[in-house]
């Protein structure tokens, strides 16, 4: 099985760097960071939660999925991303807490 390779957005490149460095946020920065890595392995992951997510679009009109990186938990992260640019690369679009 192949293995995906991770693109960021800026604004999700910060928003990881905000976590990871934010003391009070290390139980979520390592939910995200297990996630990430799921994702890299098996988007089909039952913990991912992997599904389309309605209402957004990439920049280039790509259809946007959302995994989850915590659940059941208030204010729960999700991972907002699509396919591309390439072959096995899926762009990590988003990192936000659920409404």
């Amino acid at each position: 099985m192949n293995e995906f390779h991770l693109n960021f957005t800026p604004t999700a490149e910060d928003k990881l760097l905000f976590l990871k460095e934010d003391p009070s946020k290390k139980v979520e920065f390592k939910a995200i960071r297990k996630s990430l890595s799921l994702m890299c392995a098996n988007l089909r992951h039952p913990s991912l939660h992997t599904h389309k997510y309605d209402g957004l679009q990439g920049p280039n009109g790509e259809e946007i999925f959302e995994s989850y990186a915590q659940n059941k938990t208030p204010g729960a992260y999700r991972i907002f991303w699509f396919y591309g640019p390439g072959r096995l690369v899926i762009t990590i679009f988003a990192i936000a807490p659920h409404p």
